[in-house]
């Protein structure tokens, strides 16, 4: 093996690699926001007496979490337009990012939910709290507290889940690398480099996540 590793076409390129985190990291929140929002409107759908409504939620919830991502961001990419609506392939992917994120976050979520014993919400309602208090003060703050840790994981995957934003040039790591890779024919140093900075980017989402669960859902010592 005569190979001869140069890494002058990756250290050349480092600011635009290093700029192209930040795209990452934009894509990932940006999907993660839409996720939860999705995760909690179809939670609320799915647990409707609209029988229309939970079977549309169920089917969503199977369609996605049973095709590949690529696909899904493909006809996100391609639908749009065809509907009139035009966006650029940042915004698409963080909609695409965000359709499959919520798939999941919704049985996340549901499940969460359903961990709070029946008990807990009656004993809310005999103190006379409305609805809203006892989703806010006994069913929310538990539920979360025991799928953070799915959350994060789900979150860390959808992360990583950018990287496929590349097939539709999204601006991220994988894309840059990508352009470098094709001008310098130095394959393995390009992409042996962002696979550290993969590793270094979802370390800290980790723990930013891990931050959240200490601050906010810690039992608190005695």
């Amino acid at each position: 093996m005569n190979y001869t590793f140069d890494f002058a076409p990756v250290i050349e390129g480092l600011p635009d690699l290093l700029l192209a985190c930040l795209g990452t990291f934009g894509l990932a929140f940006g999907g993660m926001a839409l996720a939860i929002v999705i995760g909690i409107g179809g939670l609320i759908l799915r647990d409707s007496a609209f029988a229309p409504a939970r079977w549309l939620v169920k089917a969503f919830v199977e369609i996605v979490r049973n095709t590949p991502f690529l696909v899904q961001i493909f006809f996100v990419y391609f639908a749009l337009p065809m509907i009139g609506i035009r966006l650029d392939p940042t915004p698409t992917a963080i909609i695409a990012l965000g359709i499959n994120g919520g798939a999941y976050a919704i049985e996340i979520i549901r499940g969460g939910v359903q961990s709070i014993g029946k008990g807990q919400i009656e004993a809310g309602l005999a103190l006379g709290l409305h609805k809203g208090q006892i989703f806010r003060l006994i069913v929310l703050k538990p539920a979360l507290r025991a799928i953070f840790p799915s959350l994060t994981s789900q979150f860390v995957l959808l992360t990583l889940t950018t990287s496929v934003a590349s097939a539709i040039a999204a601006y991220e790591l994988t894309s840059v690398a990508q352009r470098i890779e094709a001008e310098s024919f130095r394959s393995f140093e390009v992409y042996g480099t962002i696979t550290l900075f993969y590793l270094v980017i979802s370390w800290m989402i980790m723990r930013f996540f891990a931050l959240i669960s200490n601050h906010y859902f810690s039992y608190p010592v005695k």
